[in-house]
């Protein structure tokens, strides 16, 4: 499986942002993470990360046809961007979101979801790890 890792905004911060809530492991100890584990399964993960909505949805667009599979976490734009939800519907690739923090334990904005409905799923709380078990989803999908 070819794996999309895409991150949204402040993600680039980890380690620095909030260690209390984020942890202390940064954005490129994430992405060594997911590759190391999308090779052992025989797959590839190509990780991408910006503060900006439209190159967030350009990377969305741009993953039809090159990806079978998206991990998200579009960060804050998670509340508000039915831009994003709009892409991701509109690909046929899907998309798991993941949420490193509990979000449901949090401010009360951060249990609204726009993105999740045009998602197979979403994984909130369990740390980096949430991006580990989204691309296991996807492998297992894919097992005959």
């Amino acid at each position: 499986m070819k794996f999309l890792i895409l991150n949204g905004p402040n993600l680039n911060l980890l380690g620095k942002r909030e260690p209390g809530i984020y942890g202390t492991e940064n954005y490129e100890a994430l992405c060594r993470m997911v590759e190391e584990h999308a090779s052992e399964h025989g797959s590839t993960a190509d990780c991408f990360q910006s503060n900006h909505e439209g190159a967030i949805i350009d990377a969305i667009q741009a993953a039809d046809g090159v990806y079978d599979a998206i991990v998200i976490n579009p960060g804050a734009y998670t509340h508000y961007s039915y831009a994003i939800h709009d892409a991701l519907k509109s690909v046929s690739v899907p998309a798991y979101e993941v949420h490193i923090s509990d979000i449901t334990s949090r401010e009360s904005f951060r249990a609204v979801s726009v993105t999740r409905p045009a998602c197979v799923g979403q994984i909130y709380g369990q740390g980096l790890r949430g991006y580990t078990m989204a691309m296991d989803y996807f492998l297992e999908q894919a097992e005959p």
